[in-house]
């Protein structure tokens, strides 16, 4: 069974720091790039990082510097260390993969982290 399963996520106030953690069962890890998006009421669905199957990160432009993706690929687990968070960074953060031989997309169920200020 594909599974996708995320945790850290919580209540924070602003400039605080968070730790997601994705756990994957399921697939080939090595064979997907991961990523973390990010859902806020009333708002589509966004990309926040992806790493690539070589460990390659890429950033959205609202959270360089501030927020870090990393893999364990002999963990099967991908994380997204989030510093600085801001109000806007509410949000419900999902995790994915992309297996990049057969193009399959998996979805976690996501976790909800609130920023106050």
């Amino acid at each position: 069974q594909v599974q996708l399963v995320e945790s850290g996520g919580g209540w924070v106030q602003a400039g605080g720091s968070l730790r997601l953690s994705c756990a994957a069962s399921g697939i080939i890890f090595t064979n997907n790039a991961m990523g973390w998006y990010r859902q806020a009421p009333g708002k589509q669905r966004e990309l926040v990082a992806v790493i690539s199957i070589g460990g390659i990160p890429n950033y959205a432009n609202f959270v360089k510097g501030r927020f870090t993706i990393s893999r364990d690929n002999a963990k099967n687990t991908v994380s997204l260390q989030m510093n600085s968070l801001k109000p806007e960074d509410t949000a419900v953060y999902y995790c994915n993969a992309h297996n990049v031989i057969d193009s399959r997309v998996t979805w976690g169920q996501g976790t909800q982290v609130t920023v106050s200020s």
